[in-house]
Protein backbone atom coordinates (compact mmCIF):
# COMPACT_ATOMS: atom_id res chain seq x y z
CA UNK A 1 0.00 0.00 0.00
CA UNK A 2 3.05 2.55 0.82
CA UNK A 3 5.34 3.38 -1.59
CA UNK A 4 9.04 1.83 -0.84
CA UNK A 5 11.97 4.12 -0.07
CA UNK A 6 13.09 3.70 -4.02
CA UNK A 7 9.83 4.43 -5.75
CA UNK A 8 9.33 7.54 -3.24
CA UNK A 9 12.91 8.90 -4.48
CA UNK A 10 12.06 8.24 -7.96
CA UNK A 11 9.04 9.96 -8.03
CA UNK A 12 10.58 12.76 -5.98
CA UNK A 13 13.04 12.97 -8.94
CA UNK A 14 10.15 12.47 -11.72
CA UNK A 15 8.63 15.68 -10.05
CA UNK A 16 11.55 17.67 -9.48
CA UNK A 17 12.77 17.17 -13.29
CA UNK A 18 9.38 18.02 -14.48
CA UNK A 19 9.04 21.74 -12.79
CA UNK A 20 12.52 21.72 -13.86
CA UNK A 21 11.93 21.61 -17.34
CA UNK A 22 8.54 23.08 -17.39
CA UNK A 23 7.79 26.57 -19.50
CA UNK A 24 6.44 29.30 -17.15
CA UNK A 25 2.92 29.24 -18.58
CA UNK A 26 3.45 25.13 -17.53
CA UNK A 27 5.04 25.91 -14.15
CA UNK A 28 1.91 28.93 -13.73
CA UNK A 29 -0.72 25.62 -14.79
CA UNK A 30 0.98 23.45 -12.13
CA UNK A 31 1.01 25.73 -9.63
CA UNK A 32 -3.18 26.24 -9.91
CA UNK A 33 -3.68 22.92 -10.19
CA UNK A 34 -1.72 22.36 -6.82
CA UNK A 35 -4.20 25.15 -5.21
CA UNK A 36 -7.21 23.27 -5.95
CA UNK A 37 -5.32 20.14 -4.69
CA UNK A 38 -5.31 21.80 -1.27
CA UNK A 39 -8.34 23.08 -0.95
CA UNK A 40 -10.01 20.12 -2.35
CA UNK A 41 -7.53 18.20 0.66
CA UNK A 42 -8.81 21.20 2.77
CA UNK A 43 -12.31 20.44 2.65
CA UNK A 44 -12.47 16.90 2.99
CA UNK A 45 -10.49 17.36 6.10
CA UNK A 46 -12.58 20.17 7.70
CA UNK A 47 -15.19 17.72 6.71
CA UNK A 48 -13.64 14.86 8.71
CA UNK A 49 -13.07 16.76 11.85
CA UNK A 50 -9.31 16.77 11.15
CA UNK A 51 -8.70 20.71 11.72
CA UNK A 52 -4.76 20.35 11.73
CA UNK A 53 -4.90 18.90 8.54
CA UNK A 54 -7.52 21.20 7.15
CA UNK A 55 -4.93 23.91 8.49
CA UNK A 56 -1.80 22.81 7.22
CA UNK A 57 -3.66 22.10 3.34
CA UNK A 58 -5.17 25.72 3.72
CA UNK A 59 -1.61 27.10 4.95
CA UNK A 60 -0.30 25.48 1.74
CA UNK A 61 -3.20 26.93 -0.46
CA UNK A 62 -2.37 30.72 1.02
CA UNK A 63 1.23 30.04 0.16
CA UNK A 64 0.71 29.74 -3.19
CA UNK A 65 -1.85 32.34 -3.81
CA UNK A 66 0.63 34.88 -1.84
CA UNK A 67 3.08 33.28 -4.50
CA UNK A 68 0.96 34.25 -7.35
CA UNK A 69 0.60 37.44 -5.97
CA UNK A 70 4.16 38.16 -5.79
CA UNK A 71 4.95 36.91 -9.71
CA UNK A 72 2.38 39.20 -11.20
CA UNK A 73 3.43 43.01 -12.63
CA UNK A 74 -0.03 44.13 -12.53
CA UNK A 75 0.91 47.13 -14.27
CA UNK A 76 2.66 45.48 -17.38
CA UNK A 77 -0.91 43.16 -18.21
CA UNK A 78 -4.24 43.61 -19.61
CA UNK A 79 -6.31 43.03 -16.22
CA UNK A 80 -3.35 42.93 -13.96
CA UNK A 81 -5.16 44.95 -10.84
CA UNK A 82 -8.32 43.25 -11.17
CA UNK A 83 -6.39 39.39 -11.28
CA UNK A 84 -4.43 40.98 -8.01
CA UNK A 85 -7.25 42.26 -6.52
CA UNK A 86 -8.82 38.62 -7.30
CA UNK A 87 -6.04 36.84 -5.66
CA UNK A 88 -5.81 38.82 -2.80
CA UNK A 89 -9.75 37.83 -2.38
CA UNK A 90 -8.85 34.58 -2.95
CA UNK A 91 -6.04 34.81 0.35
CA UNK A 92 -8.92 36.15 2.54
CA UNK A 93 -11.09 34.00 1.77
CA UNK A 94 -8.94 31.40 2.48
CA UNK A 95 -7.70 32.99 5.82
CA UNK A 96 -11.17 33.05 7.03
CA UNK A 97 -11.47 29.45 5.79
CA UNK A 98 -9.16 28.37 8.51
CA UNK A 99 -9.59 31.11 10.74
CA UNK A 100 -13.45 29.73 10.97
CA UNK A 101 -13.40 26.64 10.37
CA UNK A 102 -15.82 26.52 7.82
CA UNK A 103 -16.23 23.92 5.24
CA UNK A 104 -18.86 26.77 3.15
CA UNK A 105 -16.19 29.24 3.40
CA UNK A 106 -13.64 26.71 1.88
CA UNK A 107 -15.90 25.25 -0.53
CA UNK A 108 -15.97 29.16 -2.09
CA UNK A 109 -12.47 29.03 -2.56
CA UNK A 110 -12.33 26.34 -3.74
CA UNK A 111 -14.76 27.35 -6.66
CA UNK A 112 -12.51 30.41 -7.40
CA UNK A 113 -9.80 28.29 -7.33
CA UNK A 114 -11.14 26.12 -10.07
CA UNK A 115 -12.22 28.85 -12.19
CA UNK A 116 -8.59 30.33 -12.10
CA UNK A 117 -6.98 26.73 -12.73
CA UNK A 118 -9.45 26.27 -15.59
CA UNK A 119 -8.49 29.69 -17.00
CA UNK A 120 -4.90 29.64 -16.25
CA UNK A 121 -5.12 26.10 -18.89
CA UNK A 122 -6.89 27.78 -21.26
CA UNK A 123 -4.26 30.67 -21.69
CA UNK A 124 -1.67 28.28 -21.56
CA UNK A 125 -2.88 26.34 -23.88
CA UNK A 126 -3.94 29.19 -26.26
CA UNK A 127 -0.08 30.54 -26.21
CA UNK A 128 1.06 27.23 -26.99
CA UNK A 129 -0.71 27.15 -30.53
CA UNK A 130 0.78 30.80 -30.71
Amino acid sequence: MYANPTVRSAQSAYRENSVATASPARLLVMLVERLVLDGERALAAQQAGDWNAAHQHLLHAQDIVAELESSLDADRMTGGRQLAALYQFLRNTLVQANVRRSPETTEQALGLSRQLCDTWREAAMAAALQ
